[in-house]
């Protein structure tokens, strides 16, 4: 089943921390990381990514402390058309939708299913 718009083109972790700015300083100041990215862009970040020579890893404030289950890691996966990448997911049968695509206010659309792990996945198109 070959479908342009449902293939992935890039995937990378997204950890979820309770403290955001320590991850931060581990990823960037010493692991020698760049953070390229920001949300919101100015004040207070609850999103980050800290980009590496080969790959980035994305760095997200954990919103209620010690309601993590089995989340603390997620992975985003860019896709060519969000809503097609879930139509051919919900095809199968087996896949979890948590939730539906929608519109991002920082301008990707974005769905979240499980993997059959129960880790979040985020399907995403920019």
């Amino acid at each position: 089943m070959t479908d342009t718009g449902a293939a992935g083109q890039e995937i990378f972790p997204i950890l979820t921390t309770a403290d955001l700015t320590t991850a931060l300083v581990f990823y960037r100041d010493l692991l020698g990381g760049t953070q390229d990215y920001q949300f919101p862009e100015t004040g207070e970040p609850t999103f980050v990514t800290v980009r590496f020579a080969a790959g980035q890893v994305g760095l997200g404030r954990q919103e209620e402390p010690g309601a993590l289950t089995n989340d603390r890691i997620t992975l985003w996966l860019y896709v060519a058309d969000c809503d097609a990448a879930l139509d051919r997911l919900r095809s199968a049968g087996t896949v979890p939708v948590l939730a539906e695509p929608a519109d991002q206010p920082w301008g990707e659309r974005m769905a979240i299913v499980a993997d059959p792990d129960g880790n979040r996945v985020i399907v995403a198109s920019r």
